[in-house]
Order: structure tokens, then sequence, then C-alpha cells
């Protein structure tokens, strides 16, 4: 009977024991850093262009061990953040400065903020924020190309090659082309820069080069510079291969029958 007791009595006391534990789970589960941010985005909503947008992200640690931030990285080179410091003790608050500059951006724009720290529940928050980038009307340079491969180029014969420009802006489109020994030349005639383009037409330029000594591998690069904010440089490359008279005879002989 008395082992009968004893034995309760232990499971008694296990149970006690368990209940103790769970109700005081909540209170473990509060125990070291927490952070806590007052708002975790920002909509910065119809902005101009060109405009460096600022916001302050204030964080507090809710916990009650020092919160230490470890690291705070940017999700685009446009966008900067900084920290007001690393460690926080509890129920103090610390700020995320954050810079976003607009140059370069239109339409919907989003970019983040990762900070990690030491606390066990987060320890990474993302922040975000947006901004729908507003263009004033400008000119818009588009080429139908960026790269020409010419294939085989005969020796001591003049490189040709041919882009189209387009305008797909709302204002006049000035154009202007510049390579060390080319010239150029639009309808036949030759180009007196600035070539200029209304808005939502296009100009076929054609580019020609003067023979050269060199023989193999041709490259060349045309840079077109325009009066478009956002595209003032352009660079459209050219490639080929020289060969030499003496070349093109051995090709010929060499795939005559799978020419015929």
């Amino acid at each position: 009977m008395n082992r009968l007791l004893s034995e309760k009595s232990r499971i008694s006391l296990v149970l006690i024991l368990a209940c103790l534990l769970l109700s005081a789970g909540p209170i473990f589960a509060g125990k070291g850093p927490k952070i806590k941010f007052r708002e975790e985005s920002k909509d910065f909503g119809k902005m101009e262009q060109g405009k460096v947008l600022t916001h302050i992200f204030v964080f507090k640690n809710e916990g009650d061990e020092t919160l230490k931030i470890k690291k705070v990285t940017t999700s685009c080179g446009c966008t900067a953040a900084l920290l007001s410091k690393k460690e926080i003790a509890p129920g103090e608050e610390g700020e995320i400065k954050l810079t976003f500059n607009t140059k370069g951006f239109e339409g919907k724009n989003t970019k983040y903020i990762n900070v990690e720290s030491n606390d066990p529940a987060q320890p990474r928050k993302r922040l975000t924020v947006s901004a729908e980038i507003e263009v004033p009307p400008r000119p818009r340079i588009f080429l139908d190309r960026y790269a020409i491969d010419l294939g085989l180029i005969l020796e001591n014969e003049e490189i040709q090659a041919r882009t189209k420009v387009k305008n797909r802006g709302e204002l006049e489109l000035r154009v202007n082309c510049t390579h060390k020994r080319a010239s150029f030349f639009s309808g036949g005639k030759k180009i007196t820069f600035p070539l200029k383009i209304a808005a939502g037409k296009e100009a076929e330029i054609e580019i020609r080069i003067p023979p050269s000594k060199r023989k193999g591998v041709m490259r060349e690069y045309v840079v077109i510079k325009s009066n478009d904010p956002m595209k003032p440089n352009l660079s459209l490359y050219l490639s080929g291969y020289i060969a030499t008279k003496q070349q093109l005879k051995e090709l010929f002989a060499k795939y005559k029958n799978i020419l015929d």
C-alpha cells in the first residue's frame, strides 16, 4: 500500500513540474534581444526622376539583452543605409537612415534593405522602399542593333555597316557619332552632326571605314552620343575577319564541292 502511494506521489510531482514549466514558457520565450520596427516599408508615391529620397526606419530593442546589429545591406547601389549604432540596450531605440537616388530610374521601383541581428526569433529582417518615378518629356534613343558581325572582309576593301537610330521619346533627338577613321552617311549624303531626329521618327546611318593594312580579326567601336539624359553614350560594336585574296582562294578551293 505504501509503495502504491509513493508511486502516485512521484506521478503527481511530475505533473506539477510539467504545469510549472508550461506556465513559465511565455516568460522564458521573452528572454534575449528582440528587434521591433515602427514600420517595415515606405512608399514615397509619385516622385520626379532625379530626386534623392530619404527616410528613417526607427527600431526598438524590446528584449532584455543587448541587441547587436551584425549587418545592414541594400539590394541596389543606388540605395544606401546608414545605421545609427550597432548595439542597442534593452528598451532603447536605433535608426537606419535610407537614401535612394532616383537618377536613371523610371516607373515603379522597389528597393530592399536587409537587417541582420542577434535576435534569435528574427535574425534577418527585410525593409522595403518604393516609388513611382515620373520622367518628364525627353528624347529617347534606340538602336536597332548594338553589334554587327560583318563576316569575311576582303583586304584593301572599305568596311561598311548600317544601323537605324530611332527616337522613341517626345522631344527632338540629337545624335553625334564618333570614330577615329570612319565617315558617316544618311540617304547617301555625308552627315553634318548633330543628326536631328524628330519624336517618333528614325534615321539610318551608314558607317564607312577606309581600308587598313591589318589582317585577321577586326574589332571596331563607334561611339554614339545623344541628348537623351538616360543614355547619353552608346557603343556600336563592329566585328569581322579581314582576309587576303590568297586566303579567299584557298577557302573557295577547299569548299568548292560544298558550294556547288
